[in-house]
Formats: C-alpha cells, sequence, structure tokens
C-alpha cells in the first residue's frame, strides 16, 4: 500500500550538512522518493513510499533526539508522486526571506501564533462570530481551488511577497481582530504568524496542522471549501465525497479544481483547465497565439 507523508519540525539543527545526509542514506535504504529540506531551524518533508517503509522512517526519526514527536500528516499515494528523492540544506525551511526574525529554540517557533486544534478552532469561532478572519498563507493560485469560507486571500505569487502584502495599509483595520492563518500542513503559518505580530497583528492564531489536519477532523462539513492543492504528482486532494470544485477553467469559466502547465514552454504557469478544455493545453495568453 503506497502512502504519504507530510511533516516539519522547529528545532536548532546544529550541522545541517551530516543531518541531510543521515536523511538522504535512510531514504535511499527505504527505498521514499520526495522532498526533504534541512536548515539550521529544523526539517520540512515530504515522501512517498511502501506504508511498512514509511512506518519504520517514522521510528527512526522517533529514535533520534532532534526529531522525536513531529505530526505526520498520511494521505493515499499512487506510487508515482515524487519522480525522484530530493534533500537539501537550505538557509530557510520556507522561503520568506525573513530568516532574521526567526527564533528557534527546543520548543520551536518563539513569538508565533496560539496553535488551534480544528475542535478549538470551532470554538473560537462559536465565541467570537464574524470577528473572527480567516487569512490564507499560501501563494493566490492555491486558493483558487480551495479555502477557508470568507477568508481573505493575499495578493501573493510567491512565498517571499508576504513581506511587501503585509506591510499594506489596507490590513491597518483588521490588526485588532482575531486572525487565523491557514496552509497546507502548518509550516508555513509557524513564520507567517510571526511575521504578522511583528507587524502589528494583536491576536494571531494557526490551525494546527493546517488545513490537512482539519479536513480530516471535519472533512467537507466544516469552514473549509473546494479541494486541497498539494506539490507533488496528485495536484489536488479532498477530504470526502461532498468536496466541489470551487475554481473556474480559464477558458470556458466552467467549475473545476483540475490544474495543468501552459505548454508555452517560457510560460509554464499553472492554469486552471477543465476537462472539456483538455485540448486547450495554453494559458489564455498563449492560446490565442497558437490559434
Amino acid at each position: 500500500m503506497q502512502k504519504v507523508i507530510l511533516y516539519y519540525k522547529f528545532v536548532p539543527v546544529a550541522d545541517p550538512a551530516i543531518t541531510m545526509r543521515w536523511q538522504r542514506e535512510l531514504c535511499n535504504r527505504l527505498s521514499l522518493k520526495g522532498r526533504i529540506i534541512v536548515s539550521k531551524h529544523g526539517i520540512n518533508g515530504t515522501l512517498g513510499g511502501d506504508i511498512e517503509d514509511l512506518r519504520e522512517y517514522k521510528r527512526e526519526m522517533n529514535r533520534s533526539v532532534l526529531f522525536k514527536g513531529i505530526m505526520y500528516k498520511w494521505s493515499d499515494g499512487t506510487g508515482e508522486d515524487f519522480p525522484k528523492l530530493s534533500v537539501k540544506v537550505r538557509d530557510e525551511l520556507v522561503a520568506f526571506k525573513a530568516s532574521d526574525e526567526l527564533e528557534i529554540d527546543e520548543n520551536g517557533v518563539k513569538n508565533g501564533g496560539v496553535h488551534l486544534k480544528p475542535e478549538a478552532l470551532h470554538k473560537l469561532i462559536e465565541e467570537r462570530g464574524d470577528e473572527v478572519i480567516f487569512f490564507d498563507g499560501r501563494n493566490a493560485y492555491e486558493a483558487q481551488v480551495g479555502r477557508f469560507k470568507d477568508a481573505i486571500i493575499p495578493e501573493v505569487k510567491t512565498t517571499p511577497d508576504f513581506l511587501r502584502e503585509l506591510e499594506d495599509p489596507k490590513y491597518d483595520a483588521i490588526k485588532d481582530r482575531p486572525i487565523v492563518t491557514y496552509c497546507t500542513g502548518g509550516i508555513r503559518c509557524e513564520i507567517l504568524s510571526v511575521l504578522m505580530k511583528n507587524r502589528g497583528f494583536k491576536e494571531v492564531y494557526q490551525i494546527d496542522g493546517g488545513i490537512v489536519k482539519y479536513g480530516e477532523k471535519y472533512g467537507d462539513d466544516g469552514f473549509w471549501e473546494g479541494t486541497l492543492y498539494i506539490f507533488d504528482g496528485r495536484m489536488n486532494h479532498t477530504f470526502s465525497s461532498k468536496a466541489k470544485d470551487i475554481g473556474s477553467c480559464v477558458h470556458c469559466d466552467g467549475k473545476t479544481s483540475r490544474f495543468i502547465n501552459c505548454a508555452n514552454t517560457s510560460c509554464n504557469q499553472l492554469i486552471l483547465v477543465c476537462e472539456g478544455c483538455d485540448t486547450k493545453t495554453h494559458c489564455q495568453t498563449h492560446q490565442l497565439q497558437t490559434a
């Protein structure tokens, strides 16, 4: 049985290069593929493989001093989700280009948002109602196919754009309200919540385990709507048979969650194209050029 795991842990890593080599040897031994980033701030990984091999990987991680106790998010895999194994050392686990604002100790990120389990999130909304604001911590295109209801979708194409976006005066009016940040597995919000607090947002929360853990708990019966964009060969993930398409095809405006890359190699941007427009493999600009 093939599975995929998503995980991270913020913890000081004294020698990222040695950790990287250990991770590469471990994954190769267990025939796992995917992506792992190691930095002085910790580890961030997405791996696919046989369920027993992934369980052994988890056991090995729990035997280590640094990485025991990680929360793993499990989902079904196909065996073809990742073309290869990539294990790299980077300055940041997520490329916000804000490593100087991040403080890490053995308990994780310091001065970040309050972690909310899915049940606690519902309790907050029950108590505070419309005062609560969802704030998407992902790139804007990810929100095209799935998001929390009435969420703010920041105008960002890449993760470093958040630094500029958060300093926009348009957010001044909500800085005293309860803000719930969310992202796929939770790691981006660990950093985003720090950046928000550093810029005057007073009451910042983050969903513990991200959209993945929320979807495991409530499926499509809560505040989430649509499908979850994911960065592997599966492209998107649904939490139940009730999931609906909320994205719009760039050619016919029909509802879809189907992303493809524009066939023009100089463009290659992700675009939404429904099954009915399957032969139109270019974005609107380059489709006109090929017509």
